[in-house]
């Protein structure tokens, strides 16, 4: 399959990238520069340099392939980012049956202990902005399916260093986030990575499609298992609004648990079952 991939080189997109490479794909890796184009290439892409919110230019690519894949999040402006890009797919993939895959995240559903793909999103502040795009790319003719990750961890990136590297107090204790009895949604890198692979490859549009490694792990525990003799202090809300401000401390003090039962039912079995697990072996490897 020819597929367009944008976000290539980042922890996501390379992950997937890798994944689809792997699988015999053919993937026409949108990129920004000549510099992303190497990379990509190095890594078994063919690049293709343009601007995505250039709707001429993105409705051409997308023209040349049989399906694309959408993980590119930029730093600022990724609503408007966003939105630039599924006006595009609409209009480009609309009643084809191509298939596109668009990237969320846990967050849009907000809290709560059993969080299935097809509740009705109630976003943290932070995120609010991809739900009313969901919908409308969801309520198009486009063969759609939005992955869902939990947050993701591998191969020494992603948001986990936000517990594990906290401050520390003067006594050594490592300071959680809020009380640290929040869980959070986890997913490997390189499980998530078969999973959009599933989804591009699946013949029917899938809706949303969350990702989770099956054990939402709290805070608390991760942080214990590598804080060390002095052990962990919590901070109040107010100290992690401080820290972090109030819209990305709203989303970090979610206690938001899914556990990803339509993923498995299509067959997708994470190879990596606990963060814990990961979090000890980088430890022991540093140690």
């Amino acid at each position: 399959m020819r597929i367009l991939l944008t976000g290539g080189t980042g922890y996501i997109g390379s992950a997937v990238l890798d994944r689809l490479v792997g699988a015999g794909h053919h993937i026409v890796a949108a990129v920004r520069n000549e510099e992303a184009a190497a990379a990509v290439a190095a890594r078994g892409a063919h690049p293709a340099v343009g601007d995505l919110t250039d709707a001429a230019w993105l409705a051409a690519a997308l023209a040349d392939v049989d399906a694309a894949v959408h993980t590119a999040a930029p730093a600022d402006g990724a609503a408007e980012f966003n939105a630039s890009v599924i006006d595009t797919v609409i209009a480009s993939f609309a009643g084809t049956g191509r298939r596109f895959v668009l990237t969320s995240g846990v967050w849009i559903y907000g809290s709560g202990t059993d969080i299935r793909d097809d509740d009705r999103p109630d976003p943290a502040e932070l995120v609010a902005w991809k739900v009313p795009q969901e919908d409308r790319l969801l309520a198009s003719d486009v063969a759609a399916t939005i992955v869902t990750p939990g947050v993701v961890y591998g191969h020494g990136h992603g948001v986990l260093g936000l517990i594990t590297d906290g401050p520390r107090a003067v006594d050594g204790a490592l300071t959680l986030i809020g009380d640290g009895e929040q869980h959070w949604t986890w997913v490997h890198a390189d499980d998530l990575a078969r999973l959009y692979q599933l989804a591009v490859e699946h013949p029917e549009p899938l809706g949303r499609l969350i990702g989770s490694d099956g054990s939402p792990t709290t805070v608390r525990a991760i942080a214990e298992s590598v804080a060390g003799p002095a052990g962990v202090v919590a901070e109040s809300a107010d100290a992690t609004r401080a820290r972090f401000g109030d819209a990305f401390a709203e989303t970090l003090l979610l206690d938001a648990r899914a556990f990803g039962e339509k993923a498995r039912s299509l067959g997708w079995v994470p190879d990596h079952t606990s963060v814990l697990d990961e979090v000890r072996a980088v430890h022991a490897a540093a140690a």
